[in-house]
């Protein structure tokens, strides 16, 4: 008798909320050193503010007379409230003591309590001042404004209404713009915010004549709206800065129905970026200018000596394309000077970059580096600017095979925030390594890796921050929730002595076991330009329950193509384990983390490619695994949509379920609609350039890459999940897949999420997708 895994609807609900409380480790921070003489207790009282010096501390610490370092560390976590159908934030803080060379006590310090409504957040250099950028909600029918607040160590010393003084459009908070950078001085706060738009008024608007002032009267501008012009000094700042606020344009009729551009999926409000400075002493901002029309600013920060300002700008000519998880996007890094007002280019202009970081000591800025177009992400270089000589140099290239054991190149989407070593020579990073994630320790000077993690248990490791040296991390594995791991980095040349300590543990979750195999692909199957590539996959599995032995099989590609399944915590497939279901998720040739020479062997073959391999592994892992063959599912999403729909096409006969979150489904239609078309001709292995059109011969070769050509094979039962907001497979991609399937006679049942966009990522609909995920496994592989 084959083993049953029959939940009720309820258990499975309820086996959802437990795991889905698993809260994530987003950011941590260190605040400064106080030394004391540890020896005996140490008790600390904080007043309870978050990210500040809160919580009460009591730490038992070996005696002795040597002097100890006493740091506080706020660390923020984020979690899912179904609920409230939310993800909410919450804080909580560590106390740590270390001599300088090994960590001698850590542990919580104070309860969480929950963050509300901080958009961004950042303290200062001195750690005595803290910036915060929130949400107000309106009142009544007001619309929803930001607040910019200053706090210090005791209360809350400035709070600007940026919404009511209107000098721009909403404040960036996203991770692909967004900045707030104090000034090494600490009176001034930098930040990115859309360009202020003046209200379009429509042809027949009546209009309500207007009292005159004086000003008006003498025909000069009001004081208050007066633009103060790059190089003159900025009223009330200590200094010159050299900022500029443009003064209130005409009203334009006509023009409410403009298309604006924007830079797509997830930033669909994001058109024109302007970087806006606020002079904390004299309560004012200002939009700098000089920023030349044609780049998109953003990922700011002040330059050595606050003498200017040092942005990453994105070409924008002729027009956007999807930036989100696109490191590609031709772009450099430019300093605009504050005392001269001229913009200056810092690295070559033919590039992508991104990330870029000032050391401690103000001499260099380090920045990771592509090539412009061709896959969105790519094994990356990492450059070095050197701020008094002027001299660019790369140090780090793409690595063109991973060996084992060696440094596997940099695959990140971008550097910690703070990621320099207190001597200004090293910097922190993790990168995937195959199929796991691990932190690196480089050193700019001689282009030396070595790997802080490389003798830890196998998993995720993500770099949180660096500070003075001491290092905050986050682990996972696919059993294990994220944990706080925190570290001394020791001096050069002794790095992998590291010692990690764990801050904040998760037990793991019980009933999984998971492993890591390698594949290499059949001959016939073979790159003829790339050979000897081979692949990875993790097989999870159930460890215990009455499906244990000879349990259902679920496959999952990952989306992208190019990115990679490392072996931390996720949800979906830690729950479906827990139900009964073994979980394969495989990272086919193409994926990060093997070397740029497998990134550049899957375009031009993905529905081929990337599907053999999927097969292949599939079929070996049935063999060599005790598994049910004749229960074997696919779920995937995006690019692994991709892949699950020409798997129920090309191999009927393995698959009895499946279940696709937006779909790639046909790449000639996508082509039109889609923020990244780039991708459709790239991945399809033709040229894209922005001012041609695909002809006859291109429309076919991205149709005969796509599952919608053996839709007519299919006959496992597809679940269809679509994001409604979704701009980058937009969802009439699914809908004609969906439409194909009925009028075939093929069981299908598409699930419509508003305000959802490519990710799904929405509580409520990752909620939902998940339980109508399991149903209907359950209801088509007879568990």
């Amino acid at each position: 008798r084959v083993p049953q895994v029959q939940p009720r609807v309820e258990e499975l609900s309820e086996l959802y909320r437990e795991l889905s409380q698993q809260p994530g480790l987003s950011t941590a921070c260190l605040g400064p050193d106080l030394t004391t003489q540890y020896g005996g207790k140490y008790c600390s009282l904080y007043t309870g503010r978050r990210m500040g010096r809160t919580g009460w501390g009591v730490g038992c610490l070996p005696g002795g007379d040597a002097v100890g370092v006493f740091t506080l560390l706020p660390a923020e976590w984020s979690q899912r409230d179904l609920a409230r159908a939310e993800n909410i934030k919450f804080c909580r803080q560590y106390l740590i003591f270390h001599d300088g060379a090994s960590i001698v006590y850590s542990g919580p310090a104070g309860t969480c309590s929950e963050i509300k409504d901080e958009l961004l957040s950042r303290e200062s250099p001195s750690g005595m001042l803290k910036a915060v950028l929130r949400k107000v909600p309106g009142k009544e029918k007001e619309k929803e404004k930001q607040f910019l607040e200053v706090w210090d160590q005791n209360r809350k010393v400035k709070s600007i209404d940026l919404t009511a003084l209107d000098k721009h459009g909403s404040v960036y908070d996203d991770d692909q713009f967004g900045c707030l950078a104090w000034s090494h001085s600490e009176t001034h706060l930098l930040y990115v915010a859309e360009k202020k738009r003046p209200k379009a008024e429509s042809f027949f608007q009546s209009k309500v004549p207007e009292l005159s002032t004086s000003d008006e009267d003498t025909g000069h501008p009001k004081k208050e709206d007066a633009p103060i012009k790059v190089g003159s000094p900025h009223p009330g700042s200590a200094g010159g800065w050299l900022c500029g606020c443009g003064a209130d344009q005409a009203v334009p009729q006509g023009e409410q129905f403009v298309h604006h551009d924007d830079w797509g999926e997830t930033l669909s409000a994001r058109s024109v970026p302007v970087l806006c400075v606020l002079d904390i002493e004299g309560n004012s901002i200002s939009v700098l200018e000089g920023i030349p029309e044609h780049l998109s600013p953003g990922q700011a920060f002040w330059s050595p000596e606050d003498t200017g300002v040092v942005f990453v700008g994105w070409w924008h000519d002729p027009f956007r394309l999807g930036l989100r998880h696109c490191t590609n996007r031709r772009s450099a890094l430019f300093y605009v000077d504050l005392t001269g007002g001229r913009c200056e280019l810092l690295s070559e202009d033919s590039r992508a970059v991104w990330s870029p970081r000032l050391s401690p000591d103000g001499c260099r800025i380090i920045y990771l580096e592509n090539s412009v177009l061709g896959p969105h992400q790519q094994c990356s270089r990492l450059c070095m600017y050197d701020w008094y000589t002027k001299h660019t140099s790369t140090v780090l290239e793409a690595v063109p095979r991973q060996a084992r054991g060696a440094f596997p190149g940099i695959y990140c989407g971008s550097l910690p925030g703070m990621c320099w070593a207190a001597d200004s020579r090293r910097i922190l990073l993790d990168t995937a390594q195959r199929s796991q994630q691990d932190v690196f320790v480089v050193d700019t000077a001689t282009g030396t890796t070595t790997s802080l993690t490389a003798d830890s248990p196998q998993g995720s490791w993500s770099v949180l921050t660096i500070n003075r040296d001491l290092l905050v991390a986050r682990f996972s594995t696919p059993s294990c929730p994220p944990t706080l791991k925190v570290a001394v980095l020791p001096a050069a040349g002794r790095e992998a002595q590291t010692q990690w300590i764990c801050l904040q543990d998760a037990p793991p979750v019980p009933g999984i076991s998971w492993g890591i195999r390698t594949l290499q692909p059949p001959p016939e199957q073979e790159h003829l330009q790339y050979r000897g590539l081979d692949f990875d996959a993790i097989l999870m599995r159930p460890s215990e329950g009455p499906t244990a032995q000879k349990p259902p099989l679920v496959v999952m590609p990952h989306g992208g193509p190019h990115s990679v399944f490392t072996a931390g915590w996720m949800l979906y497939p830690a729950v479906l384990c827990r139900v009964g279901f073994a979980v394969l998720l495989v990272n086919y040739r193409g994926s990060l983390g093997f070397g740029q020479d497998s990134v550049a062997s899957l375009p031009g073959k993905v529905g081929t490619q990337d599907v053999h391999d999927v097969q292949f592994c599939v079929e070996r892992v049935l063999q060599e695994e005790t598994l049910d063959a004749s229960r074997v599912a696919l779920v995937g999403g995006s690019h692994g949509g991709f892949l699950a729909c020409h798997l129920i096409g090309q191999f009927p006969d393995t698959y009895h379920a499946c279940v696709v979150r937006n779909p790639v489904v046909n790449i000639a239609s996508m082509v039109g609609t889609t923020d990244i078309p780039d991708w459709c001709l790239t991945e399809t292995g033709l040229p894209y350039k922005p001012d041609a059109l695909p002809d006859p011969a291109q429309w076919t070769e991205m149709l005969n890459k796509s599952p919608i050509r053996y839709v007519d094979r299919v006959r496992a039962p597809v679940l269809l999940m679509l994001g409604e907001d979704d701009r980058r497979v937009p969802p009439k991609q699914g809908l004609e897949y969906y439409r194909a399937l009925k009028a075939r006679g093929v069981p299908t049942r598409l699930l419509w999420y508003p305000g959802n966009n490519h990710a799904l990522a929405g509580v409520e609909a990752e909620a939902d997708g998940f339980m109508n995920m399991a149903l209907w496994l359950l209801k088509h592989l007879q568990c």
